[in-house]
């Protein structure tokens, strides 16, 4: 971690602020250390580059996180193609709303958005993860300049509300208490703050809420890592098949929109076979997942009293927010 980030943490216990201990410094970055809580007295250790943050965390979270840890250390390249899919996830924000902003990220896995939040000129990332993964995202972007990867609980972010934009991509959705994870980023925006969100839609996935999301509840989630691995792949060749030999072309022609599922097998069909397996084992491995309709996410908003709220349809199956905290909110 670097230096200045206690500038930023606070206590998930009590808010109160941390004082840093540095047992050992690596260019710059402090690998090894403790923070100390200077209200409650709490001990938070820095390993590998990585404050750690778990001691708040709910059983039902630590499942969720290890399996998603286990994907992010096998999946774990950056890929060029992230940039896009990104800004796509985030509209109406563009590349230039990062530059000279303090962003926290909820749910960071192995650092691909942390990154891009990094070259779009973000001042400080601050990029939050529960699982293991973190120190893939640490590999992968830790040493960036104004990058910080932290251990913590979506639901007890460890930092202060000082944030001027707040993101999680594909992640709330995995909580056991999806809107609560969303109120703890906001309640870390200042005023004038803005967040964006996306999630699982339920419209447009019937198909996975009846038939896959059983089977995933009930028996591969459940697999052991190397065999869900392997059936991912088996599921991925049939897909893979379809949406380089089919949908690819498809959605240059008359036809565009009108096969199956065709809004978001046309989005991915230019995806090598390694992203569709990963796509593939993300929908299989989480213990938890919902998939929530418009007027349910659109709610958390609602209640968030969040202003200039946008909200769309993202692939014809997920959703994605965007709002602000009000200039003039306490």
């Amino acid at each position: 971690m670097k230096p200045r980030l206690v500038e930023l943490l606070a206590c998930p216990r009590c808010r109160a602020d941390l004082e840093l201990s540095v047992d050992q410094v690596s260019d710059g970055e402090v690998m090894e250390g403790l923070l100390r809580c200077v209200g409650c007295d709490a001990r938070f250790p820095v390993r590998a580059g990585v404050p750690r943050f778990t001691e708040t965390t709910k059983t039902g979270h630590q499942e969720t996180a290890a399996a998603f840890g286990y994907q992010w250390k096998h999946f774990a390249t950056l890929n060029g193609r992230y940039r896009q899919q990104f800004l796509d996830w985030i509209r109406p924000v563009e590349a230039s709303f990062f530059q000279g902003r303090t962003v926290l990220e909820g749910g960071c896995g192995k650092g691909r958005h942390t990154a891009l939040a990094a070259e779009f000129g973000a001042r400080d990332v601050v990029a939050m993860d529960l699982s293991e993964a973190v120190d893939v995202a640490f590999a992968n972007t830790g040493r960036h300049p104004a990058v910080h990867i932290v251990q913590a609980d979506l639901n007890h972010p460890p930092v202060k509300p000082v944030f001027d934009y707040a993101f999680s991509i594909g992640v709330l959705h995995h909580l056991p208490e999806p809107e609560a994870g969303f109120r703890a980023l906001t309640g870390r925006l200042r005023p004038g703050g803005a967040v964006s969100a996306w999630v699982y839609g339920r419209e447009g996935n019937g198909w996975i809420v009846h038939i896959v999301s059983p089977i995933r509840e009930r028996l591969t989630s459940r697999l052991p890592r190397p065999i869900l691995q392997a059936l991912a792949a088996l599921i991925t060749t049939p897909v893979f098949v379809a949406t380089r030999c089919v949908y690819r072309y498809t959605r240059r022609t008359r036809f565009a929109g009108k096969l199956p599922y065709a809004g978001y097998l046309e989005y991915i069909s230019d995806f090598s076979f390694h992203e569709q397996r990963t796509i593939v084992f993300d929908h299989l491995v989480p213990p938890i997942a919902y998939y929530l309709r418009k007027h349910e996410f659109a709610a958390w908003f609602d209640r968030a009293s969040l202003a200039d709220v946008a909200i769309g349809h993202h692939n014809a199956n997920s959703w994605r927010g965007f709002g602000r905290v009000p200039a003039g909110a306490q």
